[in-house]
């Protein structure tokens, strides 16, 4: 499975997060060592499927008595692939374990949990490579394309989560997630008007990279000014409060897109950028980062627009 270009039993914590291993009928299902999934930001490998019922009617959406965790399907990708809130990916599914996936999801009022898998090392004598859930993502499938062979997948993401539990893992992970949420801010009116501060210099990077295309070729929304409209509304979802974002926090995370132009080097800087806001928990830290982001993005642009002016001379 990757990303298009068109586009039961419980676990437990280690300091990196839920550490999975061996998946072996003879150990717990919360240890992954060769789980595979493909390290591209662009399709997970999956293969032809056979149609299967989906009259399973009676698989919803679960919340646990408390009603700040539920039960979900989990779709892991390599440390490269991280997803931020308010960021839209499309997948390509096609191996019928993901197949499977997608369809329990799309029961589950359309959702799952986009981790990534982190390499650890639990002994030196470990013959197994390890790795921690890092990272979670409630994602809510938007689109679905059938194809000849599997399906085109449009996701965004919707807010952070922590993975409590491993539940499942035949014949895709299912598990137990809990929404995390920025503290509540000391000031909000400065978290306002950073607020104000990012969406006026996201517009203005959206302008700038539109002039930098093709114009007839040109889209008149880039993939930040997405992530920011979407960021903008309230999320209209079937689950608890509790796992949608704050409307400032929407925002701090929309500005972790990648713009036309990147090189490569800018493009590995954007991913250590996207780890570090899913790291913080306040939301006025994300903010100034964001804003340092696009006014970097800016400069990069201008200065490219300038070059591109020149040589159409």
């Amino acid at each position: 499975m990757k990303p298009s270009e068109k586009k039961g039993k419980t676990g437990r914590l280690s300091k990196e997060g839920m550490t999975m291993r061996s998946l072996s009928s003879s150990s717990c299902p919360f240890f992954v060592s060769s789980y595979s999934y493909a390290p591209k930001l662009v399709t997970h490998n999956l293969c032809s499927f056979p149609p299967r019922q989906l009259s399973t009617a009676k698989k919803r959406l679960r919340f646990s008595p408390n009603a700040t965790s539920i039960q979900l399907p989990l779709l892991p990708f390599n440390m490269n692939e991280v997803l931020v809130p308010s960021e839209s990916k499309v997948l390509h599914l096609y191996e019928a374990r993901y197949i499977a996936l997608l369809e329990e999801s799309l029961l589950r009022k359309k959702l799952f949990v986009h981790f990534v898998l982190d390499p650890i090392s639990i002994s030196d004598s470990a013959t197994e490579a390890s790795f921690a859930a890092r990272y979670g993502c409630l994602v809510r499938i938007e689109n679905v394309e059938q194809l000849d062979v599997g399906a085109l997948v449009s996701i965004r993401g919707i807010g952070r989560v922590k993975i409590i539990n491993f539940l499942q893992a035949d014949p895709y992970l299912q598990g137990e997630v809990m929404p995390m949420q920025d503290r509540s801010p000391e000031s909000s009116s400065n978290v306002s008007s950073k607020v104000l501060a990012v969406k006026e210099a996201v517009y203005n990077l959206n302008s700038l990279e539109i002039k930098l295309k093709a114009p007839k070729e040109a889209v008149l929304q880039t993939r930040i000014l997405n992530s920011l409209l979407w960021a903008d509304k309230e999320p209209s979802l079937d689950c608890d409060e509790a796992f949608i974002p704050s409307l400032p926090e929407r925002v701090s995370f929309s500005a972790f897109q990648p713009v036309s132009g990147s090189t490569q080097s800018e493009l590995l800087k954007l991913q250590q950028e996207k780890l570090k806001a899913m790291d913080f928990r306040e939301t006025e830290q994300r903010l100034n980062n964001s804003l340092e982001l696009v006014k970097e993005n800016i400069s990069m642009l201008a200065a490219k627009l300038a070059i591109q002016s020149i040589e159409m001379q």
